[in-house]
């Protein structure tokens, strides 16, 4: 039996500082005890998007006061946690260095195992802790950097279903954002515009719809948001709504179409999961939503209805654990330690780009630093 374990996470690698001490039992329930972070959107909003080298400096003055908080938080000492538990990658690579050679250093100083984690196995991982999910299951993670589908078998399996061929779905919000005049981040401000305009104003298009491929595009649908606006500039604030809308419509479409055709495929590989009187366990098979695009509410609505059509659970954790969060990564490291895979050695370096499925074929972004996630 998997003994009760305590962890110590950290996560530095975009834009937020969090360090977090959680708790798995034997029967593999979970305990946060305490969740510390430290945005960095003031140091970023006026330059609309991240600057690493600020954030890497910001991780440097903040880390070391978060952890401690944290371990007082949940009232606990280095002596009486496990193991560390620090993002690896992937993510800016200044941000990577100063948290994972913090967790170098803690778990030296304290004689403590250190797991590297990858922060998108963080995500996929999160509604375990949240909803005790079983595998098998799908993981929808859209954010700044990534659009993945995932089917998530099991602690370190993880295959890649579809992924962005250009722009990342968050991306696309904040660039939509920028050219509105909108401030950053870009997906609040475009959501609150979209609830005062029309969405059938303008007809943008919705990439690959209709493809038996699972992939995403957003970079045609930018550029038509881009020629959109510049046809009727000047933008009244009506205009601005109106664009918001419409291209909140042409991402929900499109979400409907991939996804639909995602759920259809795990209908189709794990059959036995669908019996003609409803799952066999008693718990449907689950699509997760995570990263910070899961924040808006029609987008959600769309996941949710496509879910209750096609028999699935709609799972969305909490949003402060769909963002970036050290949560995530003690769990992940909690997650790894209950299978009994082993510790990394003190001398594993950051890679700004991990694959969760180092399987997967390479669609962008292929270069001396390794495929993009």
């Amino acid at each position: 039996m998997v003994p009760f374990l305590r962890i110590l996470g950290i996560e530095t690698s975009c834009d937020e500082t969090a360090a977090a001490v959680v708790e798995r039992d034997a029967e593999g329930h979970s305990n946060v005890l305490s969740d510390v972070v430290l945005s960095q959107l003031d140091e970023h909003s006026a330059y609309g998007g991240v600057v690493p080298e600020i954030a890497a400096r910001a991780h440097v003055e903040a880390l070391d006061e978060l952890i401690e908080e944290a371990l007082a938080r949940a009232n606990v000492s280095l002596n009486d946690v496990d193991a560390i538990a620090a993002t690896s990658g992937p993510g800016l690579i200044g941000g990577l260095l100063v948290g994972l050679m913090t967790g170098k250093a803690i778990a030296r100083a304290a004689g403590k195992p250190l797991y590297a984690i990858n922060h998108l196995e963080g995500h996929a991982l999160t509604a375990r802790l949240t909803d005790g999910l079983s595998f098998p299951y799908l993981m929808l993670l859209v954010s700044g950097g990534h659009t993945q589908l995932i089917l998530v078998r099991g602690v370190g399996q993880y295959e890649r279903w579809g992924t962005t061929i250009d722009d990342a779905l968050g991306e696309a919000f904040d660039k939509t954002a920028k050219l509105l005049g909108l401030p950053y981040p870009g997906g609040p401000a475009v959501e609150r515009m979209a609830g005062d305009g029309n969405p059938d104003r303008f007809d943008f298009p919705r990439p690959l719809v209709g493809e038996a491929r699972l992939d995403f595009s957003f970079s045609g649908l930018k550029t038509a948001v881009r020629q959109a606006a510049q046809d009727i500039a000047p933008l009244s604030d009506q205009d601005v709504a109106d664009i918001c809308a419409s291209f909140q419509k042409a991402v929900s479409r499109t979400l409907k179409d991939r996804i639909g055709r995602g759920l259809q495929r795990f209908k189709t590989e794990f059959p036995a999961t669908f019996p003609a009187t409803g799952p066999a366990t008693g718990e449907k098979p689950a699509l997760v939503v995570a990263g910070g695009v899961a924040a808006n509410l029609e987008l959600r609505g769309t996941l949710q209805a496509l879910c209750d059509k096609n028999g699935f659970r709609f799972v969305a954790p909490p949003l402060h654990l769909c963002t970036d969060n050290a949560v995530m990564i003690a769990w992940a490291g909690l997650e790894r330690m209950a299978t009994g895979a082993a510790p990394d050695a003190l001398d594993v370096q950051p890679r700004s780009r991990w694959p969760l499925d180092s399987n997967a074929e390479t669609l962008i972004g292929f270069g001396k630093r390794g495929a993009k996630a």
